[in-house]
């Protein structure tokens, strides 16, 4: 199993997660996360002061697949969010050892 951990624009969230509903996946984690890579910040204009914003608004989308699901999910992903323009995002891909649905008690597979 992987965890796929994106980091994308706020606005593309919903392709996002409509592209992977696609793929059939249905559980996923979604956060609002600030942060800056390449792209930097930007200044704003507020009340006629001028000022630097460091960290930009982005959506952090994690979703635990079967490792058969993997590449067609990580496609979906790319697809979806890509604008071709700075601070398009990131996607981080960690093995996940074990999986267990508290409810349950099913592990791995059966859990996600």
């Amino acid at each position: 199993m992987k965890k796929i951990t994106a980091i994308i624009k706020p606005f593309k969230l919903d392709e996002v997660r409509e592209a992977l509903s696609g793929k059939g996946i249905s559980g996923m984690t979604v956060s609002e996360v600030k942060g800056f890579g390449r792209q930097k910040g930007h200044t704003e204009l507020y009340r006629g002061a001028e000022y630097v914003v460091d960290f930009l608004p982005k959506a952090k989308l994690e979703v635990v697949v079967k490792d058969d699901d993997f590449d067609s999910c990580i496609e979906a992903i790319t697809k979806a969010s890509h604008t071709g323009k700075i601070g398009d995002g990131k996607i981080f891909v960690t093995n996940v050892d074990r999986v267990i649905r508290i409810r349950t008690g099913e592990e791995n597979d059966d859990a996600i």
